[in-house]
């Protein structure tokens, strides 16, 4: 019995012995083939490498708002429509065109009106694009692009969120992204020669790019983007509604209500504006919808959250208390609208526009700023005689703006507090920190003793408005100036505040 067991054994492990050549063959041609089907997958994980987009159909009556930098890249379109006639005198193209600035400016799209406008080949790439996990892959899709630019000359490369491969180098561990960002350098400004051939990138953050890629040579011009002031808000308005039924719309109007917001924010207004429209079954665009689409924006969407009486009382007379301050104020924005009806995080809130754009500040208005953010914190102080979390985000921005009056703006008393600096900075001592900390507290302390005496001086007018506003939910500006005519005027602004005095005594 023991024998044929023992026999069979011997058979098996002949056998096995003699197929282990083929199973190993197996196995390799196996890890062959899966490695293969790797390789070919790979490429469309990533962006596309080369996009051409000479067909773009933006033109220059797409791009409103940012004349400065649409007569800078007009320049770069003379260029490659008729280059003899710079030719003849000397002048070259430029060979690269830096567009940097807020996210939202329209960076992209005046990209898209130089290719269309000029006739060039467009090439348009994403920086992360060019950066891979292989080492001189990165480096052989930049030589690629550059090389089938210079063979379709006119042409366009553009280079998008060039701040992922070009940072500044030796700050990181990526050797491939400095490859990458070598190879760039040397295509932009090497032997080859490439005189109708412009390179455009966009970045939000320029002061993170290599000194390389800035220098004459390579990005010859650098172009800021900024927001529009009112003027352009109005045209890119203008811009977004030209395909809206629009009906007796203060386009003007909305502009003034929008300062600081960039072009994908109008465009977003716009097409919020025509969601509501179509929302309560309109035929065109109306005053309204874009009030909602302005309120929906700022403010965010209107929440569920249900409060009890007691809150709404608190949160009543702390943008009640926002909103004479602002108004007793001149330097503070003037209060288009005052809500007690929770939108995103927060239960409340009191929107401020300002009449005109405006691009200095003085001391006594970031001063009559700190008053105005605090005003609300102070009112539940006299109302309540005690204070909620829900000043948490107006003592942020108050710690940020009082922060920034000293360490940026030299505002305090002690200009040698100035310049930026943390704990772990050497060249920033102790005892500048501590006076830095003593001179931001005797800002917010004169703050929140100008909103105490404000608000305690016209509290029946505070009590008026918290009043309207628990009934109503909601005031507009025409109900804000009736409830505020009565209103005494500002107190002369406090020239000075001791530090460590309590708000009852204010």
């Amino acid at each position: 019995m023991l024998l044929p067991l023992a026999s069979a054994w011997v058979d098996i492990e002949n056998w096995a012995y003699n197929a282990a050549p083929v199973f190993e063959v197996i196995f390799i041609v196996v890890m062959v083939v899966i490695f293969t089907l790797l390789l070919r997958q790979m490429p469309r994980i990533k962006p596309q490498e080369i996009k051409p987009d000479s067909a773009s159909s933006v033109g220059w009556d797409d791009i409103a708002g940012v004349e400065h930098a649409r007569g800078e890249l007009e320049e770069v379109v003379e260029f490659l429509r008729d280059p003899k006639r710079f030719a003849k005198l000397g002048a070259r193209v430029p060979r690269g065109v830096l567009l940097h600035g807020p996210p939202g400016t329209g960076k992209t799209l005046l990209a898209k009106a130089v290719a269309h406008e000029s006739g060039a080949r467009f090439y348009a790439q994403s920086a992360s694009g060019f950066v891979e996990m292989f080492a001189g892959l990165g480096a052989a899709r930049v030589r690629r692009l550059f090389r089938i630019a210079r063979k379709n000359q006119p042409a366009i490369i553009f280079i998008d969120e060039l701040d992922a491969i070009g940072g500044a180098r030796g700050n990181s561990t990526n050797g491939e992204k400095d490859q990458t960002l070598n190879q760039l350098l040397i295509e932009m400004d090497g032997f080859a020669n490439h005189d109708s051939l412009v390179v455009i990138a966009a970045s939000n953050l320029l002061e993170k790019l290599d000194m390389a890629l800035l220098r004459p040579g390579r990005f010859d011009r650098q172009i800021y983007v900024s927001p529009p002031d009112v003027n352009g808000r109005e045209q890119i308005l203008r811009v977004h509604v030209r395909n809206k039924p629009v009906a007796d719309v203060d386009l003007a109007m909305v502009a003034r209500q929008t300062s600081g917001l960039t072009g994908a924010d109008l465009a977003n207004i716009c097409n919020e504006a025509a969601i509501f429209a179509a929302r309560r079954g309109g035929e065109a665009l109306a005053n309204r919808d874009f009030d909602q689409a302005l309120e929906r924006v700022i403010a965010g969407t209107q929440s569920r959250r249900v409060l009890t009486e007691h809150e709404k009382r608190v949160v009543a007379y702390h943008e009640a208390g926002h909103a004479l301050i602002a108004e007793l104020l001149p330097a503070v924005d003037r209060v288009h609208r005052v809500s007690i009806v929770p939108r995103g995080r927060a239960l409340g809130y009191t929107l401020n526009l300002p009449d005109e754009d405006r691009y200095l500040k003085t001391r006594e208005e970031l001063l009559d700023q700190l008053t105005m953010l605090l005003g609300g914190r102070a009112a539940e102080q006299i109302v309540f005689g005690a204070v909620s979390t829900g000043a948490a985000d107006d003592l942020r921005r108050a710690s940020e703006i009082a922060g920034s009056m000293i360490t940026d703006f030299a505002m305090g008393t002690t200009v040698a507090v100035t310049g930026r600096g943390s704990v772990l900075d050497d060249r920033v001592s102790e005892q500048t920190l501590r006076l830095r900390d003593e001179e931001r507290e005797d800002l917010l302390h004169l703050a929140r003793s100008q909103a105490h005496r404000l608000l305690t001086l016209n509290r029946p007018t505070l009590e008026a408005l918290a009043a309207e506003l628990l009934e109503e939910e909601v005031l507009e500006r025409s109900s804000i100036d009736r409830i505020v005519s009565e209103a005494a005027p500002a107190r002369p602004r406090i020239a000075a505040a001791s530090r460590g005095s309590d708000d009852e005594d204010a």
